[in-house]
């Protein structure tokens, strides 16, 4: 899938679902490890952040080759992500799960934002967070950290499947994010995995409806019982 091939349809309705909901979708294919660890928003916005994934992996810095310097060259990975990263995509960073040096800062963010990018994320830290948290663009990370990425990380590939948060991601999969995390949705599986959760929030949209009128969730929650399912197409019927 390309950064392209995520319909309309398809975007609308992973616009609508939690993660959560999300996890179980993917849980029942025998799909655990989807949800990036230890990432959270830089400020809740109640939306959510859709699109397909553009990598930029680092490694261990070497020093003799991660000066300043190194920022002088319009190839190097970091700046050239952020220049080349499509429109509609989102910039999925593997930051070995160390915060101690910033991914990126504000300006850089800015750029995405500018560009059109429909989010970022990084297992690791972004410096100048508090303004990036100011942007029109979603931002997931770890922590605030101040240094620059040069002095743990090197920048060192893009498009490339990477870890993230300890999830699996390849170039295209499909991201979304909400107020408590991210989850990486297999490409192949992202039309029929959007459908599912959808019908899984209208039924859980019937539950706390329920519950908050007295109802027990044994049967209710999961539905094991043949009546709950009945009522909650009555109830998907009346708000038609």
């Amino acid at each position: 899938m390309t950064e392209n091939a995520l319909s309309p349809a398809t975007h609308a309705k992973l616009m609508t679902v939690s993660v959560a909901t999300l996890a179980t979708a993917l849980f029942k294919r025998g799909l655990r490890n989807q949800t990036i660890q230890d990432v959270r928003p830089l400020r809740p916005s109640g939306r959510n952040m859709v699109g397909p994934a553009f990598t930029l992996r680092y490694m261990p810095a070497r020093e003799d080759l991660n000066q300043l310097v190194e920022f002088r060259n319009p190839d190097h990975p970091q700046r050239k992500a952020v220049e080349i990263c499509p429109p509609g995509a989102i910039l999925v960073m593997d930051s070995r799960k160390d915060p101690r040096a910033a991914s990126a800062g504000d300006i850089l963010i800015t750029r995405l934002q500018m560009r059109g990018v429909a989010g970022v994320v990084t297992d690791g830290g972004f410096r100048d967070a508090m303004r990036i948290a100011e942007l029109d663009i979603p931002a997931y990370h770890n922590r605030p950290s101040s240094p620059t990425n040069l002095t743990h990380h090197q920048a060192i590939d893009l498009n490339v499947p990477i870890g993230c948060g300890d999830a699996p991601v390849f170039p295209g999969d499909i991201l979304v994010g909400d107020d408590d995390s991210v989850i990486v949705i297999p490409a192949y599986l992202a039309d029929e995995i959007a459908e599912e959760a959808s019908e899984m929030t209208a039924y859980e949209t019937f539950v706390i409806e329920q519950v908050k009128n007295g109802a027990s969730i044994v049967g209710l929650y999961p539905a094991t019982k043949d009546e709950n399912l009945e009522a909650f197409a009555a109830w998907r019927k009346s708000k038609e």
